[in-house]
């Protein structure tokens, strides 16, 4: 599904228009980078939470010319899933 696809079937099922859904949408998704961003969780109690961990640095092995390369530490994306949603999707 497609972001427009998304906003679609979400206006549709809550009485909005397209362009108010998709103002709504964009402004969830910012919250969340800027929450992410200062290394806070965001929590949606039945769907899951979006947290960071940092990932140390490490080397790593080149597929194909077995080079080495070293990679640096980074911060990554984590989403746990919630309890409601992994019941609907089993």
């Amino acid at each position: 599904m497609k972001k427009a696809d998304f906003i679609q079937a979400v206006a549709e099922k809550a009485g909005l228009s397209k362009k108010d859904t998709n103002a709504v949408l964009d402004a969830m998704l910012e919250t969340i980078t800027e929450a992410l961003v200062e290394r806070k969780s965001v929590s949606f109690i039945g769907f899951g939470t979006f947290s960071t961990a940092p990932r140390a640095a490490r080397q790593a092995r080149v597929p194909g010319t077995d080079k080495i390369v070293n990679v640096p530490a980074t911060t990554a994306v984590k989403f746990k899933v919630g309890k409601k949603l992994k019941e609907a999707v089993k």
